[in-house]
């Protein structure tokens, strides 16, 4: 008889590879479960293990079974800190919509309450009609009882379209702000540009489509000397006006953002060819003289920037591509030194 341990052992490939595709399987209904418990950010979690069953299906090594582990355990961490911060500003949200019910609930408990009052007293005035004798006067008191009962109808179905119009009106009102306050969640305070969370979610959604991109990374030449020269009021008309200027070089298309500080970054859909095209032309219409204002009177100062350009290769990560286009960047960085001074 074949003992359990020989039986392991000559089918361990097999086992192993059972093993794999269990784990696979985990990770892709844990990135259900986060999309179905916080949408608005389950994507993003989705993404990150989807890329860690990719790269175990490639090379499921003891190594990155180990490091996949720690990954896991910190996408879940991550995930869950993002989506109880996102819960408690949505407890506020959820507060408003149900005060703006409650106001027109009790709006239309006060309409009908008002309506009921003349109903009643429209119901005794019909009730006084039987100790009539008089035709005439019965006559008369129907078709002006008629009158008010169809006046009162039609009052109470108006007064219920206007309540129902103003709710939808404050709910639309309500639904404007939230969709403006989920804009400058993506958007940079200072530039306007996008800001680099909506950078991320751009370049991780086109690496989980597969799709052909590549990234310019501009970094500002001497924008520390425009700080410590002439203050941050001019370094900040600096970073505005520069990224007016770029955010008009690329075509509406194109994902421009700023990266952090004095680093802005655009996200293309073409290979490296393209891109360094457009860097080209950027080269011309962005960098060159630029009308400062800050602290004191405006002045001419020359603005640069060192770029880097990559583009992405498939099975690469988000941070490997950066490392390159980083490194392209600081080439030229270093060939054009940061010894020039803003005049």
């Amino acid at each position: 008889m074949i003992s359990l341990k020989k039986l392991i052992e000559s089918n361990q490939e097999e086992l192993l590879r059972g093993t794999m595709h269990a784990y696979q399987a985990a990770l892709g209904a844990m990135g259900n479960s986060g999309v179905q418990a916080c949408p608005p950010l389950g994507t993003q979690l989705q993404l990150g293990l989807w890329n860690l069953q990719r790269q175990l299906a490639d090379q499921p090594t003891p190594r990155i079974v180990q490091e996949s582990e720690e990954r896991v355990a910190a996408e879940l961490l991550q995930w869950g800190a993002r989506s109880a911060e996102y819960y408690r500003g949505k407890t506020e949200d959820f507060k408003e919509i149900m005060m703006i019910m409650a106001h027109t609930a009790e709006a239309v408990g006060g309409r009908d309450q008002r309506y009921s009052r003349q109903f009643t007293e429209f119901t005794a005035r019909l009730h006084s009609l039987a100790s009539m004798d008089d035709l005439t006067k019965i006559r008369d008191s129907l078709v002006s009882s008629a009158n008010e009962l169809q006046a009162g109808v039609n009052q109470m179905a108006q007064d219920g379209e206007a309540a129902v119009s103003q709710m939808r009106g404050q709910l639309r009102q309500y639904q404007a702000k939230l969709e403006e306050a989920e804009r400058l969640a993506s958007v940079d305070s200072l530039t306007g540009l996008q800001n680099r969370r909506r950078i991320e979610e751009v370049l991780e959604l086109r690496v989980a489509q597969r799709r052909e991109f590549s990234v310019v990374v501009f970094d500002l030449n001497a924008f520390k000397q425009v700080n410590d020269t002439y203050g941050h009021m001019a370094g900040d008309d600096v970073l505005k006006q520069f990224a007016s200027e770029l955010r008009a070089a690329f075509r509406t298309m194109d994902d421009v953002g700023r990266w952090g500080g004095d680093e802005f970054i655009v996200v293309l859909d073409c290979c490296l060819a393209d891109a360094r095209r457009h860097v080209e032309r950027t080269r011309k219409w962005v960098f060159g003289e630029y009308t400062v204002r800050g602290e004191g009177p405006p002045r001419k100062l020359p603005v640069s920037a060192a770029v880097g350009v990559a583009a992405w290769q498939q099975g690469e990560t988000i941070a490997e591509m950066f490392a390159r286009a980083d490194a392209d960047m600081y080439k030229e960085k270093k060939a054009v030194g940061r010894s020039s001074t803003p005049a």
